[in-house]
């Protein structure tokens, strides 16, 4: 009865976690896009205060110039524990002029997603390359105060 038991604890365990890792998880994130406001937009009618009326706040602007309004929306898949993949991505880019009228509206899709592999775990560096030794006792007798007689700077 006991090893019955035992048995019956293990198979719903192992059940529970292959249920687990078989799970798939779908998720939204940012600007939930209406079709048909965002073709509402009109170049040369629209100015920013329509625009925020009619789509809202950005999900943000322009880094170097504010006349950029971008409205990104991006639905993603994760399976189990691996990192979440682009399924789908719009984003909706807005151009003002510098009176604030909207000149440009243009669509994008996933398909300029960039996907950026870090370099390994280390960072490639110029100069020389020091031992464990030469980093620890390297710094020992050098002064790098400027003016003072005598001082020098480590790589002199």
């Amino acid at each position: 009865m006991k090893s019955a038991v035992i048995k019956g604890a293990a198979a719903l365990l192992a059940a529970s976690l292959l249920a687990g890792c078989t799970l798939s998880t779908r998720e939204h994130r940012g600007y939930v896009m209406d079709e048909e406001l965002a073709n509402s937009i009109a170049v040369g009618t629209d100015n920013k205060q329509s625009v925020e009326q009619t789509l809202g706040r950005p999900t943000f602007t322009g880094t170097f110039d504010q006349n950029d309004w971008y409205y990104v929306a991006r639905d993603t898949r994760a399976f189990a524990f691996r990192n979440p993949r682009v399924t789908d991505q719009t984003v909706l880019h807005v151009r003002f002029d510098q009176a604030g009228n909207v000149i440009a509206v243009r669509k994008m899709d996933e398909s300029l997603v960039a996907m950026v592999d870090p370099a390994d775990d280390k960072t490639p560096t110029l100069g020389r390359k020091q031992g464990f030794f030469e980093e620890l006792f390297g710094g020992i007798g050098t002064i790098t105060q400027p003016g003072l007689p005598g001082s020098r700077r480590p790589g002199q």
